[in-house]
């Protein structure tokens, strides 16, 4: 019996390591309309993770959360998010890409339809968990947009789409900013509903109706081998530490921002909140030409140099207080660095198993989501705590917690 158990392992770990080592099929070219509508839709989609962000005073005031506890709002989304990543992006190494991108942005509507009309905190809470939940499609549209491109141009290609993506983080802020101040903040979710819908029309027209035939594996195996990745790739394990610590200083940012700024001595609307998003679309541009260099094995160049510059930003950050140039400086220096190491990490692990790039992804973004998570709550508390120059400090602290990890992990291959 005991070797009947043995036996029966060997044959499933044997099964698993032929899910992660099958070989995908020739890639079929992504053209630049492919490309730049996958990147529409997927700055559409994570915008919906982000529109609370200049939101979070307003929100605050209608459901009575107090300003240090309000970071909540961000984490539940952020949470769902993790969830999403883990559960519902490795399917689309398994089903038909196109009905599961059209599914979920159809459901996405509802949640985000829920969350506009949400009576209470509790409604609130829960549609924003389910929205980050389904967001998720951004990483089944990054991970088709790689399986699409050629292998020369890869690195370009997601390049490409995660320009959208950064575009929607930014831009969501200052669209949020504007609606919220003519309409109020329940209208952005009730637009974003509608537009997430057309977006899953126009998805469901223009992707391939059809797909290379795949193995059929139970979900519990699928699930299984996200996690094999993490432990037979170590480039898997650094990049995604490297996520984690990215987007945690990222959001510790953007997090509690709106608070200082709506206050005295500066008292700025939500557009003019918002209008601070624009200051990162240089990140944005940059996605393009990281990929590039990438493509050219210089991954390990771009995340050095980009990390300390992700640490310098907290500098003029800190000094806003003298000059909102400063802060508008900063910003478009922590953007570029965040979206270079983000490109460069994406681009990097998809080379690893072609064949898996839904479940890499989802695996990687899981420590993205961590961090955007840990770092929303973390500002918060400490502004509430500590003030503005104790979320600079934060900020900073892991900026310099990145370079070191990349530091001593340069014996990890590109």
């Amino acid at each position: 019996m005991n070797l009947q158990v043995v036996n029966g392992v060997a044959a499933g770990a044997e099964r698993s390591d032929r899910l992660l080592q099958a070989t995908p099929a020739s890639p079929l070219g992504l053209s630049g309309m492919t490309a730049l509508v996958f990147a529409i839709a997927c700055g559409l989609s994570v915008a919906n993770v982000y529109f609370a962000h200049p939101l979070l005073d307003a929100i605050a005031h209608d459901f009575a959360i107090a300003p240090a506890s309000v970071g909540i709002v961000v984490t539940v989304t952020q949470i769902g998010y993790a969830l999403g990543l883990f559960f519902i992006v490795p399917l689309g190494d398994l089903f038909d890409r196109r009905k599961l991108i059209a599914v979920q942005a159809v459901l996405s509507a509802v949640a985000l339809s829920a969350v506009g009309i949400a009576p209470s905190a509790a409604m609130l809470l829960t549609g924003l968990a389910v929205v980050g939940l389904l967001a998720v499609v951004v990483q089944v549209l990054v991970a088709y947009a790689a399986d699409l491109a050629v292998p020369s141009e890869r690195g370009r290609a997601v390049g490409t789409v995660t320009s959208g993506v950064i575009l929607g983080i930014l831009l969501a802020r200052f669209v949020a900013g504007v609606v919220a101040d003519f309409a109020g903040w329940r209208w952005v979710y009730l637009v974003s509903a509608a537009l997430t819908l057309i977006m899953a029309l126009v998805l469901y027209l223009i992707l391939p109706r059809h797909e290379a035939e795949r193995p059929r594996t139970p979900y519990p195996r699928l699930l299984g081998s996200v996690v094999l990745l993490f432990v037979q790739e170590p480039l898997l394990r650094v990049r995604a530490v490297l996520a984690m610590l990215i987007f945690a200083s990222f959001n510790v940012l953007w997090a509690p921002l709106v608070l200082p700024l709506s206050a005295a001595p500066f008292s700025l609307s939500h557009t003019e909140i918002g209008l601070f998003g624009l200051a990162g679309v240089a990140g944005a541009l940059g996605a393009r030409w990281t990929g590039g260099l990438v493509d050219r094995g210089r991954g390990q160049l771009v995340t050095g140099l980009s990390l300390l510059l992700m640490m310098g930003a907290w500098l003029p950050i800190a000094f806003m207080g003298v000059s909102l140039w400063l802060l508008v400086a900063g910003i478009v220096m922590l953007d570029l660095a965040i979206q270079a190491v983000h490109v460069t990490n994406q681009s990097l692990i998809f080379s690893r198993r072609p064949h898996a790039r839904s479940r890499l992804v989802g695996g990687y973004m899981i420590f993205y989501s961590l961090g955007s998570a840990l770092g929303s709550i973390a500002s918060t508390m400490t502004y509430g705590a500590m003030g503005w120059s104790g979320v600079c400090v934060l900020g900073a602290s892991i900026g310099l917690l990145a370079l070191l990890v990349w530091a001593l992990t340069l014996r990890v291959g590109q």
